[in-house]
């Protein structure tokens, strides 16, 4: 019996092992230096990938040379590789938060799965419902002599971003602009995001997005590029066409050659 129960306390132990919650940064797999990699698994499976490049705009007050009016600065800050993340994955609500210089800076993602009701039925999409961005304007590398240092918490407002049909991957690689807001409604915090690549639901492989959804921008800037090629190609068979049509006509328009049968007529030809 006691054998019995040291197994069982193993295998409860073993199972709580495999139900925790697992978040890798991938970032040094990436060839673009800033770019980063996400991966949250729960149970041994990807839950949650995300990869972009991210840089942030923070305006905060700084004291004039006269020591009475104040100036605004702008501090930018970019996501260093090494960060801390946690995450959440669920049916329908998902999490990404990641942390760096010590918790100076928080940057989470909120995504939500949900059904829009179209005219020919009901189609599941993906989202990103809202954005935040913590940051401690202390931390003297970003914020120079920053008027009443201290904690700061710049939230979207009813956001609908990066809108992707269920069980696919929201690619951008054009930059994508996102605004903040502070919690005193003074400061706004303007996010740039480019070359994204997100999934929060639904990945079917382990470590692999699943098909890509791009876009609109990157969509249209595909069809920019192309367009002219397909014009060169129409025009192109447009004359091909042309001069096979006009070669044609002249061989059926041309008036043959009488050639005369009696040999005597050679003479007067």
């Amino acid at each position: 019996m006691e054998s019995t129960g040291f197994l069982l306390c193993v295998c409860n132990i073993f199972v709580q092992i495999l139900a925790e919650q697992e978040v890798e940064n991938l970032s040094g797999l990436s060839t673009n230096p800033d770019k980063d990699i996400f991966v949250v698994r729960e149970n041994g499976t990807t839950c949650l990938m995300a990869e972009f490049a991210v840089r942030f705009v923070v305006p905060y007050d700084v004291l004039a040379l006269n020591g009475i009016d104040l100036i605004t600065e702008q501090a930018q800050i970019t996501l260093p590789r090494g960060a801390d993340i946690k995450g959440k994955c669920a049916a329908t609500e998902a999490e990404l938060q990641i942390s760096w210089l010590k918790d100076a800076y928080t940057f989470r993602l909120f995504f939500i799965k949900e059904a829009h009701n179209l005219s020919k039925g009901q189609d599941i999409f993906w989202k990103i419902n809202k954005m935040q961005l913590i940051y401690d304007s202390s931390e003297v590398s970003h914020f120079n002599n920053a008027v009443e240092p201290g904690k700061h918490t710049a939230s979207s407002h009813h956001l609908s971003a990066f809108v992707t049909p269920k069980g696919r991957s929201y690619v951008c690689q054009a930059q994508q602009t996102l605004s903040l807001i502070t919690s005193d409604h003074q400061k706004g915090v303007t996010v740039f995001m480019s070359d994204v690549q997100i999934q929060p639901f639904d990945i079917q492989s382990d470590f692999t997005f699943s098909d890509a959804y791009k876009c609109i921008t990157d969509q249209r800037e595909q069809l920019e590029e192309t367009l002219p090629l397909i014009l060169g190609i129409i025009l192109g068979l447009i004359i091909v066409i042309t001069l096979a049509v006009y070669h044609i006509h002249l061989k059926m328009t041309a008036t043959p050659v009488q050639i005369p049968r009696d040999r005597s007529q050679y003479k007067n030809m």
